[in-house]
């Protein structure tokens, strides 16, 4: 009986020892439980600074797959921790939904962009275009689209292919006019080229005539027809350009060279330029801008109305003049544009002072009237750009930069007017 009841006690000691060892056990794993969990919370709530929406609701998701596989925790701290955990998950929650609907309302607007450079691009492709100053109006114009197409982010998913096929099916097609227009008028421009050849001839045939006055006539009356004849193949228009500068050139250089040497009067006019030279290396500032500009105004005026000087001494004395007054604009407190004209001004006199130095002045002439109109046909098309996105938020950043772009147009235009007409109160 006594062993009996010795082995019963035994056992029932052994089976309260197990209960109380488990409850620690619990204990312990419920505590460490409840440890994990107030982390992942703890991370949870980084995640509200997360610059970056998408990576932090993906990186939630994986903390709830994290806070399925914990065990429970003390009974006590459940319902604190999981209401912690569920108010950041709602946080993240909205502002994931609010991110997709804000895109949402974006994509829309920029299919709206879209479809209007769309109907943009279609207008021109579907215009009839002649001419081949048009075609490269056009052209330019439709880069432009292409460009701003660019800067607009993606439209809904639905519409985002279909779209782009479109404006790329416009664009295509107008390429390919383009191209079918220039095949055809191969032709045109070859005939062009050998136009351009025969002139080429005539000026090397007059470039060693000593009859100045009527030889003279006949360069300008060939340069005129140079600048009437259409466009030849681009491969040959440098090589066939220089061959014609150079001709004209030699005979301007020539007639220059001859005038110089007969003209006695120019020993005179040298030592008067020279004096206007000693004039401004001695000039002493005033003190006051405006009187200091109208003193160096004066004395670019003196140098205009000088005539010839010796041709061999003509460059280095009108580089002189050139060094000498450039360094006095620079030491005046005016503004950069202002400035460069003032030196424009005083190289345009020089040129004036030869016949090769008058071609140089026409051929600088014909090239800003045709940068001018260039400007022009750029600043319409970006003021026409400029309204397609007028109702759209989301291209304020894009109509300051075209804005901008208008301005910097504008002000190169007035730049360009200045300098022709510079040139033109030159050649009068």
């Amino acid at each position: 009986m006594k062993n009996l009841w010795d082995t019963y006690h035994f056992h029932v000691e052994n089976f309260y020892d197990y209960i109380k060892i488990n409850r620690e056990l619990r204990d312990l794993d419920l505590k460490k439980n409840l440890e994990l969990k107030i982390e992942l919370c703890e991370n949870a709530e980084e995640l509200m600074v997360e610059p970056s929406i998408l990576k932090a609701f993906n990186t939630l998701q994986k903390y709830h797959e994290q806070w399925r596989e914990i065990g429970p925790v003390p009974r006590e701290n459940k319902d604190d921790v999981w209401e912690r955990f569920k108010h950041i998950t709602s946080i993240i929650n909205k502002k994931h939904q609010e991110f997709f609907e804000s895109k949402k309302d974006e994509q829309k607007k920029n299919f709206e962009a879209k479809t209007a450079l769309c109907e943009k691009v279609e207008e021109i492709c579907n215009a009839e275009i002649e001419s081949y100053k048009d075609w490269d109006t056009k052209s330019k114009e439709l880069v432009e689209l292409q460009k701003i197409w660019r800067t607009i982010g993606f439209a809904p998913k639905k519409d985002n292919n279909r779209i782009y096929d479109r404006f790329r099916t416009a664009c295509d097609a107008f390429f390919n006019k383009k191209r079918d227009f220039y095949s055809k008028n191969k032709e045109v421009q070859q005939n062009n080229l050998q136009q351009k050849i025969d002139l080429c001839v005539q000026a090397e045939a007059l470039m060693d005539n000593t009859d100045w006055k009527k030889a003279t006539q006949d360069f300008i009356n060939i340069q005129k027809q140079w600048k009437e004849i259409g466009p030849i193949p681009r491969k040959h228009s440098d090589i066939i350009w220089k061959r014609f500068r150079t001709a004209c050139d030699h005979f301007f250089d020539k007639k220059s060279e001859h005038f110089s040497d007969v003209d006695s009067g120019q020993i005179d006019n040298l030592k008067l330029k020279e004096g206007l030279i000693a004039e401004l290396e001695n000039f002493k500032s005033t003190g006051d801008v405006s009187e200091n500009l109208k003193i160096l105004k004066d004395i670019q005026r003196r140098w205009t109305e000088i005539g010839h000087v010796p041709f061999k001494k003509k460059d280095a004395l009108q580089n002189k003049f050139r060094e000498e007054i450039g360094k006095l604009f620079d030491q005046l407190n005016i503004n950069e544009d202002k400035r460069n004209m003032l030196k424009f001004k005083t190289k345009m006199s020089t040129f004036s002072e030869s016949s090769r130095g008058q071609s140089k002045m026409r051929m600088e002439r014909d090239k800003y009237m045709s940068k001018l109109k260039q400007l022009e046909n750029d600043l319409v098309l970006l003021e026409n750009n400029i309204g397609f996105f007028t109702m759209s938020k989301n291209a304020k950043a894009l109509i300051e930069d075209v804005n901008k772009k208008i301005e910097d147009t504008r002000q190169k235009i007035e730049s360009l007017k200045e300098k022709i007409r510079v040139i033109d109160e030159m050649e009068d």
